[in-house]
């Protein structure tokens, strides 16, 4: 099973930027310590990052045949981008969306997620632990998927 993290636009600024909302920690620190419970869990992830919407789009679609699921901050295209939600729709592949910062507690603009109704799971608030919690998550839905799997060949 494979895992693709994608990361969307000022991602990469982590630890520099707004820190009051975002905290300290960099991108490169989350995304170690997702290599690690991935490591652990014998699954294999790959990153990416871009501040451009087209760049996120061509990646879910590369990730059709490559991965088995996808965790994605799409940071402010959540709210805007209906070319991420189409792609996302397209793949049909388990899709957990993660924010850093509980987007309904800050600008109206930001509570309403375009992305959020063709994913598995929405996970916002919880700071960078909250990618933990997404790879918990896609952990999860991976063994459901193989239960299924199971239960259909022996059908």
């Amino acid at each position: 099973m494979k895992i693709m993290v994608i990361q969307g636009p000022n991602i990469n600024m982590l630890g520099k930027r707004e820190r009051k909302i975002y905290g300290v920690m960099t991108m490169e620190n989350i995304h170690e310590q997702m290599k690690a419970v991935a490591d652990q869990a014998g699954v294999g992830i790959e990153f990416f990052q871009s501040n451009f919407e087209g760049e996120i789009v061509d990646k879910i679609q590369e990730c059709l045949g490559e991965f088995d699921g996808i965790i994605i901050n799409p940071a402010a295209y959540t709210h805007t981008s209906i070319a991420i939600r189409d792609a996302i729709a397209s793949v049909g592949l388990p899709v957990l969306e993660v924010h850093i910062s509980n987007i309904y507690q800050r600008e109206e603009f930001r509570h309403k997620s375009l992305i959020a109704p063709v994913c598995s799971g929405h996970i916002a608030g919880f700071g960078p632990i909250g990618y933990h919690l997404a790879m918990i998550g896609m952990l999860q839905i991976f063994e459901q998927i193989k239960r299924m799997d199971a239960a259909s060949n022996d059908a």
